[in-house]
């Protein structure tokens, strides 16, 4: 690439961090990082975005996340001869009667080797996917899952397990965009309906979470309730937590409130409410950290249970 061609790229990068910096799914302090990094390259390659004969000069067809995704898509693979692709039908065989064996690792190295004969076949990106997930590679499992996707968009499996490894990394909302795509290219498919339903179900119980300091999560959502009320440890940090003055006197403004006390000492709303679980989550988060740690690791498992359950049951391609 020539000097102008760089500078060409660079223009369109710069457009690119531009965008990101108006992006509401970035912090401020990650924000202040690519303005930095903006300058930086201005002031290496002398482009701006606000110099307009530079915008003349380079011009873009579009934004440079839609030309990356085009040259993605048109990307050339070297061709594939028949012998070749028949020798990566056997690797991918090979590969899935060893993920049948639960020999997870062995299958994922047959897939690679059958993805390096044939780079164009989706299927064998979508089933190192599954094998990836069986290890807990989610990330792996999600950049195979989104490499079948691009080669066929219409890849119903490749969405499902990209859904259940968004489900394993907490993402419920992607994970539920997943299962109803999934769902939409096989409306048949019951193990999609049950996963877009957990995801939904996550969803909303995420939204009535309390978080304590550090990210500590106290939602009842996936937590066997029976067993925290049984558990002697916890009942008597809620019995102590509930003595501070504090706790009592929000209580008591609730409870006026649920009464029909208009008074100001009565007046409680929603917010009292969070106020005091936001309290109950700072104490229990302050005087016990394992046994929040516990309760997280307890509700992830069960998470995790629901999500894997139906997928278990497909098999390879």
């Amino acid at each position: 690439m020539d000097a102008n061609g760089t500078k060409h790229l660079v223009f369109a990068i710069l457009g690119f961090l531009e965008q990101q910096m108006t992006s509401s799914e970035l912090d401020p302090e990650s924000k202040e990082s690519l303005e930095v990094a903006a300058q930086c390259l201005q002031s290496a390659y002398g482009v701006s975005l606000q110099d307009e004969n530079t915008s003349t000069q380079f011009p873009l067809p579009a934004p440079l996340v839609d030309i990356f995704a085009a040259g993605l898509r048109n990307l050339q693979i070297p061709h594939t001869s028949a012998a070749d692709r028949e020798s990566a039908e056997r690797l991918k065989s090979e590969g899935n009667e060893l993920l049948k064996q639960d020999k997870f690792q062995d299958a994922i190295t047959s897939y690679t080797k059958a993805i390096a004969i044939d780079g164009r076949n989706a299927v064998y990106f979508c089933n190192r996917a599954a094998a990836h997930i069986k290890l807990g590679n989610h990330q792996n499992c999600l950049s195979d899952c989104i490499r079948a996707i691009e080669l066929d968009p219409n890849y119903s499996k490749a969405y499902g397990r990209k859904g259940l490894a968004h489900t394993s990394l907490g993402q419920h909302r992607e994970a539920k965009e997943c299962f109803r795509k999934a769902l939409e290219l096989d409306p048949v498919n019951s193990s999609y309906r049950e996963n877009l339903g957990r995801a939904e179900q996550s969803i909303n119980e995420q939204s009535s979470t309390f978080s304590a300091p550090g990210g500590a999560e106290l939602g009842f959502g996936g937590v066997n309730l029976p067993q925290i009320l049984s558990n002697p440890t916890l009942m008597n940090m809620a019995t102590t937590i509930f003595a501070n003055p504090q706790m009592q006197s929000m209580m008591t403004s609730m409870m006026s409130s649920v009464s029909g006390d208009q008074s100001p000492a009565g007046s409680a709303s929603v917010t009292d409410l969070l106020q005091a679980g936001q309290q109950f989550a700072q104490e229990l988060h302050a005087s016990n950290p394992e046994l929040v740690e516990q309760l997280r690791a307890q509700r992830a498992q069960m998470i995790n249970q629901n999500s894997s359950s139906t997928e278990h049951k497909e098999t390879p391609q």
